[in-house]
C-alpha cells in the first residue's frame, strides 16, 4: 500500500520549489536579527559569475588559483570547490571538499559563513548516506564552534542540531534526540520574536514539522503529537507574514500537511472521529485540490473504506508522478495496486484493467532496475570471493521468477474475487525472497571475516629476547585495521594500519596494504622507502573512493636493537624505557593507606616527524626516522579504536589513561599487556557498540 509518509516527502520537494522563490523575494534581513555577514569582495563575484553560467570547471580553476594568491582562504575555496562539484554531479568529491573546509576548526571569525555553509552540507551529505555514527562522530566540534558565536546565522545551527537528533533517534539513542531536539526548539524560540521578516517562523514550523514527521515514521505517536502542537502554535505568526506577502499559498500548503499529520495520528491511534474531523477541514483548503493534496489523503480514505473518493484521488497518479518527475520503485508502484482495489470494490471493471497494464509497464524495467542496483551493492561483498558471475546468475534466475509470478497475477486479476488472496501471496514470496537474500549476505560476510583474519598472523616469532604479540578486534563483521611482520635473519619488520572507513571496502583496501608491506619488506627496503612505494601504488586515479591508511612501520635489528622507522600519519606509539620509580605522585592508582607504593614503569609517547596517511596524495617522499637502541625497552602501537574507545555517554578512554594502565605494565609480557587493554576497553564501553576497529600491537627484546 502506498505509504503517507512517502508521499508526505514529496509534497514537500513540491511545496519548496513553489514557495521559496516567493519567500525570498519577501525577506528583508536588514530587518531580520543580526545575521553573519558576507565578506564579499571581488573573487567572490569572479566565483558567483562562474557559478551562474554553471561553468564548475572555470569555478575550480578560480579556487586554485585565487587560493594560490591568497585572495581565498582554505576553508573559502575548499566551500566553493565543493558547491561546484556538487552542482555537476560529483557528490563524492563536493564531500571531501566539504569535509576538508570543516576538518582544521575555525581561527578566522571572518570566514564564519563559509565554515558554517560547508558544515551544514558537509553533515547533510553524511546524513543522506545513512551514516548516522559519522555525523554523531564529526558533529560535535562544529557545534561546538556554532554555538560559541552569537552572531551566527540561526538557520545552520539549528538545523545541524536537529538533524544530529535525527541520527540519534536512528541510532536508538532517545535522550539524546530529544536533548538535540529540544535545543534546536529553544533557538528557534528565542530567533523567531527577534525577525521581522518571516524567514524564521518559516523554518521553524519546517523543521518540528520534520521532527513530527521522523517520530511518526517510527510510530512514536505521542512525541509527535507533542511536536504538531508546537507547530500549530506558530502557525498563526506564519499567516500574518502570507497575508503580508500576498502568497496564501505558502501557509496553506505547510498547514494542509500538518494536518494530514495529525489524521495519521489520530488513524494510528484508534481516533476515528478525530481523524476525519481533520480529514473535512483539510478538504476545505486550497491546497487538497492539487495532484499532491489528493494522494496525501489516499491512505486515509482506504482504511475508512472510502473506495469511491480513493479511485477519484488515485485518478491523479500518473500526473502526479509525471509532474515531479519520480523515478518508480517497488514501493510506488504498490499505488496502483492501491488504484486496482479501489476502482475494483466500486466496479469501474475498465479502470482496474487499465491500472494493470500500467503495472506490467513499469513493473520490468523498475525490478530491472532495483536488480541492478541490489547487484551493484552485493558485488563489493562476493568480489573477494570472485562470485560475480554467480550473482548475475541468481539475479537473472530471480528476475524470471517474478515475471512469471507477474503474468500469472494478471490472469487471477480478471477473477475479482481472489484479488486480495494475490496481493498477499506476492507480499509473503516478496518477504521470504528477502529474507533469504539477506541470509545469504550475513554468510558472505562470516566468510569475509575468517578471511581478513587469516591475513594477519596469529602466531609469532619464537626467538630468544623477543617477546611480541599483537591482536586486531574489528567493530562490525570486517574491518579496515591490520598489523604484520616479516622476520628476515636478526631483521624484524613490523607494522599497525588503520585505514579510513569501516566494513567492506575498508577491508578490502587493507588486504591490498597488507599484501604490499609483505611485498615490499621481503626485498629489506627501508621504512620510509616501503611507505612510498606503497602511497604511490595505493594513491592516485586508481583510488576512486578516496581512501587512505594510517601506517607506522618499522624495522628493528635483534642483535644491536636500532629500530628505523616510519609514521605516515597515525597515532604515536608508546616507547618503555624500563626505569621503575617510588615516587608518589607519579602513583595516582597505588593502594591508599599502605606505607610503600608499588614500582611502575615510565612510559611516554614518541616524538615524530609528521607524514601524510598513504593513498591521499600521489608522489609523497616520506621521511624516516631512528632510535639508536631500544633493548630492555617496550614498544606498544595501537590504532586509534584504543583511545577513542567511547562509552554510552560518548566519553573516550584517552591518551592520559592508556599511560596509566601502561605505566602498570612493568611485569606482564607483551600478551598480558593486550589482552588486559582489550578488557580494559570492552568494561569501558559498557552497553554502548564498538566505534571503531581496536587493534594493538607490543613487543621488547632483552638486551
Amino acid at each position: 500500500m502506498m505509504k503517507t509518509r512517502a508521499l508526505s516527502f514529496l509534497a514537500f520537494l513540491a511545496v519548496v520549489a513553489m514557495i521559496v522563490p516567493a519567500f525570498v523575494g519577501c525577506t528583508n534581513r536588514q530587518n531580520g536579527p543580526k545575521m553573519v555577514e558576507r565578506k564579499v569582495t571581488v573573487a567572490d563575484s569572479l566565483v558567483w559569475f562562474a557559478a551562474n553560467d554553471r561553468n564548475f570547471s572555470r569555478m575550480m580553476e578560480l579556487c586554485d588559483s585565487l587560493e594560490k594568491t591568497g585572495d581565498f582562504s582554505h576553508i573559502r575555496a575548499n566551500f566553493y570547490r565543493g558547491d561546484a562539484l556538487r552542482e555537476s554531479g560529483s557528490d563524492s568529491a563536493a564531500f571531501e571538499c566539504y569535509r576538508a573546509a570543516v576538518g582544521d576548526g575555525l581561527e578566522d571569525y571572518g570566514e564564519l559563513w563559509c565554515y558554517q555553509e560547508a558544515a551544514r552540507h558537509y553533515i547533510k551529505m553524511m546524513y543522506n548516506k545513512a551514516d548516522y555514527e559519522g555525523v554523531v562522530h564529526e558533529v560535535i566540534p562544529i557545534l561546538n564552534i556554532l554555538d560559541s558565536v552569537e552572531t551566527v546565522d540561526p538557520e545552520a545551527r539549528l538545523m545541524i542540531h536537529s538533524m544530529l537528533g535525527e541520527c540519534n533517534l536512528n541510532l536508538k539513542q532517545m535522550e539524546f534526540a530529544k536533548q538535540n531536539f529540544e535545543i534546536s526548539y529553544k533557538g528557534y524560540q528565542e530567533w523567531v520574536p527577534q525577525d521581522s521578516t518571516g524567514r524564521a517562523v518559516f523554518c521553524a514550523i519546517e523543521d518540528i514539522d520534520n521532527i513530527a514527521q521522523k517520530y511518526i515514521t517510527d510510530k512514536m505517536y505521542d512525541e509527535a503529537e507533542v511536536w504538531l502542537q508546537r507547530a500549530d502554535s506558530l502557525l498563526p505568526a506564519l499567516k500574518a507574514y502570507a497575508e503580508q506577502w500576498d502568497n496564501d499559498f505558502i501557509y496553506d500548503s505547510r498547514y494542509s500537511v500538518i494536518l494530514c499529520h495529525h489524521m495519521e495520528i489520530a488513524q494510528h491511534k484508534g481516533n476515528e472521529k478525530e481523524a476525519e474531523k481533520y480529514y473535512e477541514e483539510f478538504i476545505t483548503r486550497p491546497f487538497a485540490n492539487t495532484d499532491i493534496g489528493h494522494l496525501l489523503v489516499v491512505d486515509y480514505l482506504m482504511e475508512s473504506n472510502r473506495y469511491a473518493e480513493a479511485a477519484d484521488n488515485l485518478s491523479r497518479l500518473d500526473c502526479f508522478y509525471e509532474a515531479t518527475g519520480t523515478q518508480m520503485t517497488m514501493d510506488n508502484l504498490a499505488s496502483y495496486i492501491d488504484k486496482m482495489k479501489a476502482n475494483l470494490v466500486i466496479g469501474r471493471k475498465d479502470t482496474v484493467l487499465y491500472a494493470a497494464k500500467q503495472l506490467i509497464e513499469k513493473y520490468k524495467p523498475t525490478l530491472e532496475r532495483e536488480k541492478e542496483l541490489d547487484a551493484a551493492r552485493l558485488a563489493t561483498i562476493y568480489d573477494t570471493q570472485g562470485k560475480e558471475r554467480q550473482i548475475s546468475q541468481q539475479q537473472a534466475e530471480l528476475l524470471q521468477q517474478r515475471v512469471v509470478g507477474l503474468i500469472i497475477a494478471i490472469i487471477l486479476l480478471t477473477i475479482f474475487f481472489i484479488i486480495y488472496t494475490l496481493v498477499r501471496r506476492r507480499a509473503a514470496k516478496r518477504l521470504a525472497e528477502m529474507k533469504a537474500a539477506q541470509e545469504r549476505i550475513e554468510s558472505e560476510l562470516r566468510i569475509a571475516r575468517d578471511i581478513q583474519m587469516s591475513m594477519v598472523p596469529s602466531v609469532f616469532p619464537d626467538r630468544e629476547g623477543l617477546d611480541m604479540y599483537a591482536s586486531m578486534t574489528p567493530a562490525k563483521e570486517v574491518g579496515g585495521d591490520l598489523y604484520g611482520y616479516v622476520l628476515i635473519g636478526d631483521k624484524l619488520y613490523f607494522c599497525v594500519g588503520d585505514v579510513s572507513g569501516k566494513g567492506v571496502p575498508a577491508s578490502l583496501f587493507m588486504a591490498q596494504a597488507t599484501r604490499l608491506f609483505r611485498t615490499l619488506a621481503a626485498q629489506q627496503m627501508m621504512p620510509a622507502e616501503i611507505c612510498t612505494r606503497m602511497n604511490d601504488a595505493l594513491s592516485g586515479e586508481d583510488n576512486e573512493s578516496s581512501m587512505f591508511v594510517t601506517f607506522f612501520l618499522g624495522l628493528v635489528n635483534l642483535k644491536t636493537g636500532h629500530l628505523d622507522f616510519c609514521n605516515a600519519g597515525h597515532n604515536p606509539p608508546v616507547l618503555f624505557n624500563g626505569q621503575r620509580t617510588t615516587d608518589r605522585s607519579a602513583l595516582p592508582l597505588a593502594t591508599e593507606g599502605t606505607q610503600e607504593r608499588p614500582q611502575t614503569t615510565h612510559c611516554e609517547f614518541l616524538q615524530m616527524e609528521p607524514n601524510a596517511p598513504i593513498g591521499m596524495w600521489p608522489g609523497l617522499e616520506y621521511e624516516g626516522e631512528e632510535i639508536e637502541n631500544i633493548r630492555d625497552k617496550s614498544l606498544f602501537i595501537y590504532t586509534d579504536g584504543l583511545t577513542e574507545a567511547e562509552d554510552i555517554r560518548q566519553q573516550q578512554l584517552g591518551d592520559d589513561r592508556l599511560l596509566e594502565l601502561l605505566a602498570q605494565s612493568a611485569n606482564e609480557s607483551a600478551q598480558q599487556t593486550v589482552e588486559r587493554l582489550t578488557e580494559v576497553v570492552k568494561q569501558h564501553r559498557g552497553e554502548a557498540e564498538p566505534n571503531d576497529d581496536l587493534t594493538m600491537m607490543c613487543f621488547s627484546i632483552k638486551g
